[in-house]
């Protein structure tokens, strides 16, 4: 039997008013695995005023995306897009850096791909 591992691990650590988040995607997501992290997401982010967000993505092992999941993504980053400061992908695959450069049509923060981990987290830090 072959299985498929998907999904999303959120990494959240609070400052203050400052947060990182950590993502890592595995295989190709769908709705459900949105269903379970829009929710711990918009509540790290309620009730703070004005919060500044630092997001690492590690898309190394994501595949993409089922259509209906493309669109949770699409309504996520339309909902929190102001709140996201730096965001870091970090990738190994051609597409991730082109929709990187899409990303930044929605994110009112710096976008950026990297094909180093570390190139990733120091350019988060500055």
């Amino acid at each position: 039997m072959n299985i498929k591992k998907h999904g999303i691990t959120v990494g959240i650590d609070r400052v203050g008013d400052e947060f990182f988040l950590s993502l890592k995607a595995q295989g190709t997501l769908t709705h459900q695995d949105y269903e379970v992290i829009t929710p711990i997401i918009n509540s790290a982010l309620r009730g703070v005023e004005s919060p500044k967000v630092k997001a690492l993505i590690d898309g190394t092992e994501l595949d993409g995306w089922e259509l209906r999941a493309a669109w949770d993504d699409f309504r996520l980053g339309l909902r929190h897009g102001s709140e996201f400061k730096k965001i870091a992908i970090y990738g190994n695959k051609p597409w991730q850096e082109t929709l990187s450069k899409v990303g930044r049509w929605f994110i009112s923060g710096e976008v950026k791909y990297f094909e180093c981990e570390s190139d990733a987290i120091d350019w988060l830090n500055v």
